[in-house]
Parts: C-alpha cells; sequence; structure tokens
C-alpha cells in the first residue's frame, strides 16, 4: 500500500470548478461593479427624461404625447441593439461589445443637447439607447461567466440593485436639473458619463467569457485572432430560443410586472400632480425615488432568497437540481406586492385627496419597486441558469422581445388614462400582471415537463 506524503501534488481542481476560479474573489466585485454601472447608465438616462418631458414639449413646440414617444423609441433601440450586441458578444467576447457600443450613447448624448427637431430628438434617443443596450443583457451573461450557480442568485441581486440605483434618483436628478438649469445640460451630463465608463472599461475590463467558447476561438486559429475580421451573424437567433415554453412564460411574465412600473411611472407627472397639486419638476422626480430604493431594497433580497431556494430545494431532491426552484422566490411579489399596489394606487388616486392619499401613492411605489425586482430578479437568474452556454443571447431575447411589447404599450397608456381612466388602466395592468403569476406557478409545477417538449439546449447542473 502507498502512502501518501504531504509533499505529494494535490488532485486537479474539476475543470467546471476551475473555469470560476480563473478571476480572485476581488477582481470579480471589481468586474461585477463595472457591469453593474453599465446597467445604472440607460435606466438613469431614461428615468432622468420622463420627468422632462413637459418641459421638451414647450421648448419643441409638440404636444406631450409626441415626446413621450421618445420613451417607446429609446424601448426600442434598447431592443434592437440587445439582440445585436448579445449575438456578436458570444462569438467576439464581451468587452469588444462594451467598447463598441458606449461610443454611440456618448454621440447621441451630445446630439441631444442640439437638437430643435422632434424629430432628431427621437433619432437621439434610438441611437442612445442602442449605446449602452448590452448593459442588461450582456451583464448578466458576464455575471454567469464568472459566479457558479449557487453564487449566481446573490451577484444578479447586486447587479440589478446597483442598475436599479438609476431609476432611484434618475427622475429626482431629472426633474431638478429641468427645473433649475436644463434638459439639455443634463444630455451634456450624461456624454460625459459615458466616456468616463468607456475609459474605465477600456482600462480594467477583461474578458469573462469562458476559455474556447467564444465563435472566433473556434472557428479562426490563434496567430488570426488578434487581426479584426467581421463576421455577419443573425441578431434575431436568440429569439428562436423562446420556442422553449418556460423560458417564453418567464419572459411573458416579466413583461407583464414590469408594464406595472410604467403605468405608475410614465405619466407620473400627469397623474400625481394634477390630484395633489405638484407643479415643481423636481418635486414630481422626487416622487419616483420610493420606487427606486423599493427596487434597490427587492433586487438583492430577491437574488439572496433564490440562491438560498436553489440550495434548499436541491438538498430535499437529494442532490437532484430543478431550475426552476429558483422561480418560487417569485410568488409573493408577482401575487401580491405587483398587482395589489398598482391597484391601490388606482384607487387612492380617485378616492384619497390631500397629503394622506399622497402618502399611500408613495407608499405603493415603494411596495411596486420590491415587487417587480422579487420576480425580475430571479428570473433573470433563472435564465441564465437554464440557457447558460448561450445566456448573452438568452437574456437579449428577454430583454428585446419584452422592451418591443412594452414600447408597444407605452404609446398606449396615456391614451388609456384620457380615455378609461387611471383606475381603470390600473386595474387592467393588474390583472395582467396576475396573469403573469399564473403564468409563473405554472412553469414551477410542470418545469420540468414543459423543458422536456421541445429542446433548445437546455444547460444542466455538470455545465453550470
Amino acid at each position: 500500500m502507498t502512502i501518501t506524503s504531504e509533499e505529494s501534488p494535490l488532485l486537479p481542481l474539476d475543470p467546471h470548478e476551475q473555469v470560476y476560479k480563473r478571476f480572485t474573489p476581488w477582481q470579480k466585485r471589481v468586474i461585477l461593479a463595472q457591469v453593474s454601472l453599465s446597467g445604472l447608465l440607460p435606466l438613469f438616462s431614461s428615468g432622468t427624461f420622463v420627468p422632462a418631458i413637459p418641459r421638451i414639449s414647450e421648448d419643441l413646440s409638440v404636444s406631450p404625447a409626441v415626446v413621450s414617444l421618445a420613451v417607446s423609441i429609446s424601448i426600442c433601440g434598447a431592443a434592437v441593439g440587445s439582440l445585436i450586441f448579445a449575438a456578436y458578444s458570444r462569438y467576439y467576447g464581451r468587452r469588444p461589445v462594451y467598447l463598441f457600443g458606449l461610443p454611440f450613447f456618448c454621440a447621441a448624448s451630445y446630439g441631444i443637447t442640439a437638437v430643435t427637431d422632434v424629430r432628431l430628438l427621437l433619432f437621439y434617443r434610438f441611437f442612445q439607447s442602442f449605446g449602452v443596450s448590452s448593459g442588461m443583457s450582456v451583464g448578466a451573461a458576464v455575471i454567469g461567466d464568472i459566479f457558479k450557480l449557487e453564487e449566481r442568485g446573490r451577484a444578479m441581486g447586486v447587479f440589478f440593485a446597483m442598475s436599479l440605483l438609476g431609476p432611484a434618483i434618475a427622475p429626482f436628478v431629472g426633474g431638478a436639473a429641468t427645473r433649475y438649469a436644463s434638459w439639455r445640460a443634463l444630455q451634456a451630463f450624461l456624454c460625459g458619463c459615458g466616456i468616463l465608463l468607456l475609459l474605465v472599461m477600456y482600462r480594467w475590463f477583461p474578458e469573462t467569457s469562458h476559455p474556447g467558447s467564444r465563435g472566433v476561438d473556434k472557428e479562426l486559429p490563434v496567430a488570426e485572432r488578434r487581426s479584426f475580421k467581421f463576421v455577419w451573424l443573425n441578431p434575431l437567433s436568440g429569439l428562436y430560443l423562446l420556442r422553449g415554453p418556460t423560458l417564453l412564460i418567464v419572459v411573458l411574465s416579466g413583461y407583464t410586472v414590469l408594464l406595472t412600473d410604467f403605468v405608475l411611472l410614465i405619466p407620473l407627472a400627469y397623474t400625481f400632480g394634477p390630484r395633489y397639486n405638484i407643479t415643481n419638476e423636481a418635486l414630481i422626480g422626487a416622487c419616483f425615488i420610493p420606487a427606486g430604493i423599493g427596487n434597490m431594497i427587492g433586487a438583492p433580497l430577491a437574488g439572496y432568497l433564490s440562491d438560498v431556494g436553489v440550495v434548499k430545494w436541491r438538498a430535499k431532491r437529494g442532490g437532484v437540481w430543478y431550475p426552476e426552484d429558483r422561480l418560487r422566490t417569485t410568488l409573493f411579489g408577482a401575487a401580491v406586492c405587483v398587482p395589489g399596489s398598482i391597484l391601490m394606487v388606482g384607487l387612492t388616486l380617485k378616492f384619497v385627496p390631500g397629503t394622506i392619499g399622497l402618502v399611500i401613492c408613495l407608499f405603493c411605489l415603494f411596495v411596486n419597486g420590491i415587487g417587480v425586482d422579487l420576480v425580475l430578479s430571479p428570473c433573470a437568474a433563472y435564465l441564465v441558469d437554464v440557457m447558460h452556454s448561450r445566456s448573452a443571447e438568452m437574456m437579449a431575447a428577454n430583454q428585446g422581445s419584452r422592451a418591443l411589447l412594452l414600447a408597444a404599450s407605452v404609446t398606449l397608456i396615456i391614451p388609456s388614462i384620457n380615455t378609461l381612466g387611471v383606475l381603470a388602466t390600473n386595474v387592467i395592468s393588474a390583472f395582467l400582471a396576475w396573469l403573469g403569476f399564473i403564468m409563473i406557478w405554472a412553469c414551477i409545477k410542470y418545469g420540468d415537463r414543459m423543458r422536456a417538449w421541445i429542446d433548445v439546449g437546455y444547460s444542466t447542473a455538470e455545465d453550470n
């Protein structure tokens, strides 16, 4: 019998474990901070725009409904960009995509500072969102690259929490800038932020794709990889993943939940303002803060709880991984927080005047912010879990299809309020949110059967 000495070499790490040890914990935190900032920028730029809509409509001599089209246009830009950047991030890697997209954001933000025509505003808003659209889709994929399955929910929660700092502070910043300076000056500030982030990522952001997983690694010899060779890719290929029933359900339920956020916040200047006599743009912007704070609390909480749920239910099954266990964290937010809060806002705006009514509405915005992230954060981690090898494309399909649905829906919000009223509009949104809850519940209960219907290349515990 051979006795192993203390000098004997240690057993090599499992290759699956080794791939997640390429970066030290400190490096992972730095990478997470950078992708979170890239996720913050699009949400901050869109959040600062909404409170400025009334002033922009005055300056450009068009109706607020026309200016609000810029919101839909920017959502379309985000959808198109996320699909394109996700496809190319799988081929060229994560780093080149970030460095290519940010200059579009900087140039478009600078262009908005000088617009005198609403058509130019819509044009620049499209490319402004296009340039930073990789923030959410590729950012989530980066997290999947560097964090293991049991750590991914927490990291995704931090990513969403930092990203959603934008909605927490952006409306107030946008309102204050519009009131006391200029909405054009704010766009110049955004341009500067984009340039700073570009410089930071150029200097400190590494390539995070798993070794040998990029398309360029598989198709080009090592000697040719340093020279750039453009390859045409189909950016819509990721959408084909949505033929998987569980994936489609998660995307649609996320849309119904996020729609409540838009129904509450997009027309806020025309609902909270007249009802509670708020005319100052900075104060209107401050009314957005409770929703943002709710987002910041809900995202890391949801990420932590989803990781705990994965570990807990995996242990109950004797080590068997059931991906839909991560979605159990979403149920309370999808069934109670989201639809309940938007319904309460509608009832309060109609029947409760004065300070009491305003306080109730602000509290409901806070609850809605928590509820939205109790759903979206675990859903995002679930999509990365089950489509780990194509996580960027899956997140882009999620973001892109959801954004296109939202772009169409946003154009109907103000007309619906004008025609049906705030309460009826909120009731419709709450009903859709409850449908989203039913879809998630079905996915949790029958997920294994649904995944067996159509195999789109689902990941397993071994390659997660």
